[in-house]
C-alpha cells in the first residue's frame, strides 16, 4: 500500500477544509446552536415522552450527530464535484494510488472534519447543559460509522453528479430529508404506528438513536443490536466506493 501517497491525499483534503474553517467548521456549529436556541425557547422545560429527559438535553446529541453526517457528506462531495467542474479530477485518476487508497484518504478526511465540527459544537454548549457520557464506546462507534457512511455517500454523489445543480439535488432531496426525519428533533415513539415502522427503514435513525444512547442512556431502539446494521451499512458503502472508483464510474466520461 502506498502509505505516503495516501497520507498526502489525506493532508490535501484536510488542509482544503481547514483553510476555510469559518465556513466548514464554525458555520455548521453555529447553525446547530441556533437550532438549539429556537427549540429551547419553543419547548421550554418539557420532557420527551417515555424517556424522562428534558427536550433540550435530548436534542443536543441528535444535532451533534446530524452535524457530523452533513459535514462528512459535504467534504467528499464538494472535493469531487469541484474537481470535475474544473476538469482537474483527471489528476486523481492518474495518481499512483489504488482505488482503496483513494477511498481511505477521502473518508479519513471526512471523518476528521465531522469529528472537529461535532467537538466544537459540544464544547460551546458544555457550560450551558449538564451533558454526561453514558457509554463512550457507542459514541465512538456510531460517530465513526456515521461519518464513514456519509463520507462514502458524498463520494458516490460527487462521482454521479455532473455539476453543482446535480449535487444540490442529491443533498436537498435525499440527504437532508433522511437526516431530518431520522429522529433528530423527536422520539419516533411520538409518531403514529405506521410512521414508526417507516422510520425503522431509515438507516440514519439508527445512527442518531445509537449516538444519543451513548450520551443519555436512553433511546428508541437497542443500540447494541443496531451496531450490526450501521457497521454493515458502513462496510457496504466503502466497498461500493472502492468498486466505483476502480472502474472510474462517471469519472472517465
Amino acid at each position: 500500500m502506498n502509505l505516503r501517497g495516501t497520507w498526502t491525499l489525506f493532508k490535501r483534503e484536510t488542509h482544503r477544509f481547514l483553510k476555510v474553517n469559518m465556513q466548514t467548521v464554525a458555520a455548521p456549529a453555529l447553525t446547530a446552536i441556533l437550532y438549539l436556541i429556537v427549540f429551547r425557547y419553543a419547548m421550554g422545560d418539557r420532557q420527551v415522552p417515555g424517556m424522562e429527559v428534558d427536550y433540550f438535553t435530548f436534542l443536543i446529541p441528535g444535532l451533534a450527530m446530524m452535524t457530523m453526517l452533513q459535514n462528512a457528506f459535504a467534504n467528499t462531495s464538494s472535493s469531487i464535484i469541484i474537481g470535475k467542474v474544473m476538469n482537474v479530477h483527471i489528476y486523481l485518476l492518474m495518481a499512483p494510488l489504488s482505488a482503496i487508497e483513494m477511498v481511505v484518504a477521502f473518508l479519513a478526511a471526512a471523518v476528521l472534519r465531522a469529528v472537529i465540527v461535532a467537538t466544537v459544537f459540544l464544547l460551546v454548549l458544555t457550560p450551558f447543559v449538564d451533558l454526561s457520557i453514558h457509554h463512550f464506546g457507542l459514541i465512538l462507534v456510531y460517530g465513526l460509522c456515521g461519518s464513514i457512511i456519509m463520507g462514502g455517500m458524498g463520494l458516490i454523489g460527487g462521482m454521479w453528479s455532473e455539476n453543482f445543480d446535480s449535487m444540490s439535488m442529491v443533498s436537498n432531496f435525499i440527504i437532508l430529508p433522511l437526516t431530518f426525519l431520522s429522529g433528530v428533533f423527536y422520539s419516533i415513539k411520538q409518531l403514529p404506528p405506521l410512521w414508526q415502522q417507516v422510520s425503522h427503514f431509515n438507516p440514519f435513525f439508527y445512527l442518531i438513536d445509537g449516538f444519543r444512547h451513548g450520551f443519555l442512556g436512553v433511546g428508541d431502539s437497542d443500540p447494541f443490536l443496531s451496531v450490526g446494521i450501521v457497521a454493515g451499512f458502513a462496510l457496504a458503502t466503502v466497498l461500493t466506493c472502492w468498486y466505483l472508483w476502480r472502474i472510474g464510474w462517471r469519472l472517465k466520461e
